[in-house]
């Protein structure tokens, strides 16, 4: 209950589950949800409609009416397809989604590659040798202040988007500067922030290769190309 409690009821996925049980004639006919076995019904389906949608199982790519006549047909045991005719077609829904979910890869990677190969030709962005890129927002006020090795711990201050400018981390929101050694980060983060000052702040445009990859991270998708506003506080 705690975990069906913590979901997100999206307008999205209300808007899906009122599609589908649109055609239900229960639905049709209006529930009773004054006692409790209409409301423990009611709230394990509303639970796995969300969490249907939360998968992206409902949509497009599987027809919500069939859906709901599977629900139907297991729990009156009037099942309609054999049992291996229900695995071939699982197994085929898992490929076609494997094959979208490995498209969608590939467009964020040729978005994000895109968007370096513009954002190199703006004034003032800097491209190194790995790819990193950087744009000088702001120099500090001592010229002569320290830069940070590879092997030093640092204070900054950080605001991360993505590059179509959705904010996925920020200690700059939460009002907390963080302190980590500069070995123990992408490697985006390690050689640009080697080019500060201490007082700096720098925009880094980190393309996935030297951010999260393949993998991804939390909020951030595989081959996401990454933008971090960064200032240098302190060289612990």
């Amino acid at each position: 209950m705690k975990n069906f409690v913590q979901l997100r009821f999206t307008k999205a996925a209300s808007i899906i589950l009122l599609s589908i049980l649109g055609s239900s004639s229960l639905f049709a006919q209006g529930l009773d949800l004054e006692n409790t076995e209409s409301r423990a019904g009611y709230s394990i389906g509303v639970n796995i409609g969300l969490n249907l949608a939360s998968q992206g199982i409902l949509g497009d790519d599987v027809n919500n009416a069939a859906l709901m006549q599977g629900i139907r047909d297991a729990i009156e045991d009037s099942i309609q397809l054999s049992d291996e005719e229900i695995i071939a077609a699982l197994e085929q829904y898992s490929l076609l989604m494997e094959q979208r979910a490995q498209e969608q890869l590939a467009d964020m990677a040729i978005a994000g590659e895109s968007f370096l190969n513009e954002n190199a030709m703006q004034p003032g962005v800097v491209t190194t040798s790995s790819g990193l890129q950087y744009l000088v927002l702001e120099e500090g006020p001592n010229a002569n202040a320290p830069m940070p090795l590879a092997t030093d711990e640092v204070e900054v201050h950080y605001h991360g988007t993505m590059i179509d400018g959705s904010v996925f981390d920020s200690s700059v929101d939460r009002g907390e500067p963080i302190s980590f050694p500069l070995d123990g980060v992408i490697p985006g983060w390690t050689e640009g922030l080697q080019l500060m000052k201490v007082g700096d702040k720098y925009r880094f445009f980190i393309p996935s290769e030297l951010a999260y990859g393949a993998a991804g991270a939390g909020p951030i998708p595989p081959y996401s190309t990454l933008i971090f506003d960064v200032e240098l506080l302190g060289i612990n």
